[in-house]
């Protein structure tokens, strides 16, 4: 029996708790992910998961099992990783992992690109604001923003990405005049749950001093998305990464607010394991986005 696929399979459904989201992952249908599922139970006649109609659990068995069966996978994937480097040019898959609102609006234009350029290379994108953990679960690379703690991962500082401070015309119109940081007190702000910038926003006055200034939100969201959607209706003022606001400021159905003080913005980080072997895939996305994601690259145009 070939067990490969089962492996990855059953690893897979171990990640992502069903078959449904275990077959969208890996471009398989949800009857197939059962079927290696069985196969694989079948072939050891032991129970791995225990199934409900929403998800599955590992059995205690399973838990056992999926230890080796990582180490079995990263043995095969280092197999091939050497034929990788053999060949010499970039191919394979690779697995990366990135917060949502970078993943979508920056990160997501740029593999577009990356793929273009390397046909042989495919990859898996997964957007989450959560941290994953590289290792475990498998990733090539993960995308972090902020400061980083000292975890034993390599991790490259690539640029800054941009906030911007703005409002919809209307909502500015209805409420008192905002001409310093500090006015952000009397303002409705909203709230970004996963960022240091959900209860203060700091800010570079003219002379280069930085200001914090502590915000209140009545509208907190853990996506960035919904509130562009709550700022272009009026709901309060919205600091976000410029590349998500920039279509609604261009439309007019968002204006920057105090242009003249600078959101402190946060870094992109790209984060791999200390152990992973660079491969011409890795090399390239590597510097790839060295390039792409550079301070100077970044700036707002």
């Amino acid at each position: 029996m070939d067990l490969i696929a089962p492996l990855r399979t059953f690893a897979k459904v171990a990640e992502v708790g069903s078959f449904a989201a275990a077959a969208d992952a890996l471009d398989l249908s949800p009857q197939l992910v059962g079927k290696h599922i069985q196969a694989l139970e079948q072939h050891l006649g032991v129970r791995l998961l225990t199934r409900t109609t929403r998800k599955q659990s590992l059995t205690d068995f399973g838990q056992a099992y999926l230890v080796r069966a990582r180490v079995i996978l990263e043995e095969v994937d280092g197999a091939e990783q050497l034929a990788e480097v053999a060949r010499g040019r970039p191919m394979g898959r690779l697995r990366i992992s990135a917060p949502v609102t970078f993943g979508v609006h920056a990160l997501g234009p740029a593999v577009v690109a990356y793929m273009q350029d390397y046909p042989d290379v495919q990859v898996d994108l997964n957007l989450s604001n959560s941290l994953v953990n590289i290792v475990e679960e498998g990733y090539d690379l993960v995308f972090r923003t902020g400061d980083l703690a000292d975890s034993g991962l390599v991790a490259r500082r690539l640029g800054p990405y941009p906030l911007v401070l703005c409002a919809a015309p209307a909502y500015l119109a209805s409420r008192p005049p905002i001409a310093h940081p500090s006015d952000l007190s009397r303002h409705e702000c909203l709230g970004f749950a996963h960022s240091i910038i959900r209860t203060r926003w700091s800010f570079r006055d003219p002379d280069g001093s930085v200001l914090s200034v502590p915000v209140s939100s009545r509208f907190m969201v853990n996506q960035a998305e919904p509130l562009l959607t709550a700022a272009v209706g009026g709901l309060g003022l919205i600091l976000q990464p410029y590349e998500m606001l920039a279509a609604a400021l261009t439309r007019g159905e968002l204006v920057e607010v105090l242009p003249t003080f600078v959101p402190v913005s946060t870094w992109i980080n790209l984060v791999y394991p200390r152990d992973r072997q660079l491969t011409p895939k890795l090399r390239s996305f590597l510097d790839f986005c060295v390039a792409r994601f550079s301070e100077q690259s970044m700036a707002r145009r």
